[in-house]
């Protein structure tokens, strides 16, 4: 019965290991074609070559199943790196950890551990319960949605490494000094008085060691689930990257969001607290406006104000986090994120 079951293991697994292979020499095989096969529809449609119709059609017939083969590449492959973690373990990991290690500790966490708006919340209220200090919690809680795996991939391959490690740096950076900031000021009086009066729970860790069949699914899940949820506003997000590339002129853009412009980094960090999308959706959008000549360090604040100041966000946290606090989170994250802006802007200028 044993020797069955071992069987049955194995085949599962190679099965997994094959259809991988077989699944990675197709996606780079399509990738590969993505860009003449956009040159070749946009000839057959009834559009006027090299005008502004014709560019913006062409971006987005390229970069719509370009960033979506790469979402799905880059999701399953941190769903695999995901099956190694869970909230009950991540939680372990932070309880208990003083205010500095406990930041640096948090904020790379949160990279790579399962986030999103939605799970704020409980999230929040574990971490607290287990003795995670505010700070630590924060430090989790700005690093998880801003610097997601998600994000860096796309950037990596649609920006350049040059970009994608500017904005791990800076990110976790921002993450970290938040959080010790925040920490500092001793403002856990600000909480909710509910969330202050929860007790630390028991900590559930999984029972068994997962085999690579089961992280191979969890990846699978991950696409299915992330992949399913993001499609539309990755197609939003290149609808709007394909009218600027086509249609905004350099010159205009520049102007507006060039380096010269010494409000363009605040002007961007405020357009971009309002707006909903998350890294997979905006990420065309910074394609865009940095090949129209935008300068980066106003291009990252203003995505970075996207993912980690978004007011959706926010009012799902006003269910832990006082009026105050709120205000002082936004007002610590958004100096860094200034900060941000402004250094790169006066480095690449």
């Amino acid at each position: 019965m044993r020797s069955a079951s071992l069987d049955q293991f194995r085949k599962s697994q190679g099965t997994w290991f094959g259809g991988l292979a077989v699944a990675a020499v197709l996606w780079f095989a399509l990738y590969g074609q993505l860009q003449p096969f956009a040159r070749w529809l946009v000839a057959q449609l009834p559009i006027a070559p090299g005008g502004h119709l014709a560019a913006s059609v062409e971006f987005f017939f390229y970069d719509t199943p370009k960033v979506l083969m790469l979402l799905v590449l880059v999701v399953f492959a941190m769903g695999v790196v995901r099956s190694f973690f869970s909230p009950e373990r991540t939680r372990t990991m932070l309880a208990g950890k003083r205010e500095g290690i406990g930041n640096i500790a948090a904020a790379g966490i949160g990279v790579v551990t399962p986030f999103c708006s939605c799970s704020a919340v409980p999230l929040f209220v574990g971490f607290v319960s287990a003795g995670v200090p505010l700070g630590v919690t924060f430090s989790f809680l700005i690093a998880a949605p801003m610097v997601n795996e998600v994000a860096l991939g796309l950037l990596f391959a649609l920006v350049g490494w040059q970009v994608a490690l500017t904005y791990l740096f800076f990110g976790l950076s921002i993450a970290i000094v938040a959080g010790w900031v925040i920490g500092r000021l001793h403002l856990e009086h600000w909480l909710e008085p509910w969330v202050r009066q929860v007790r630390a729970g028991a900590v559930d860790l999984p029972d068994r060691q997962l085999g690579w069949t089961d992280r191979f699914e969890a990846g699978w899940d991950a696409v299915k689930e992330i992949v399913g949820k993001v499609w539309y506003w990755i197609v939003a997000g290149i609808a709007a990257g394909a009218l600027i590339h086509g249609y905004v002129p350099a010159e205009l853009l520049s102007g507006i969001m060039g380096a010269d412009a010494w409000w363009s980094v605040p002007a961007a960090v405020l357009l971009g607290i309002p707006m909903y999308s998350n890294a997979a959706g905006i990420i065309p959008v910074i394609e865009a406006l940095l090949g129209k000549g935008a300068a980066l360090g106003t291009v990252l604040a203003f995505m970075m104000s996207v993912i980690a100041l978004s007011l959706p966000e926010m009012i799902i946290l006003r269910k832990v986090l006082s009026l105050r606090l709120i205000a002082v989170f936004i007002a610590v994250v958004g100096c860094g994120i200034l900060a941000v802006g402004y250094l790169f802007n006066a480095l690449f200028s």
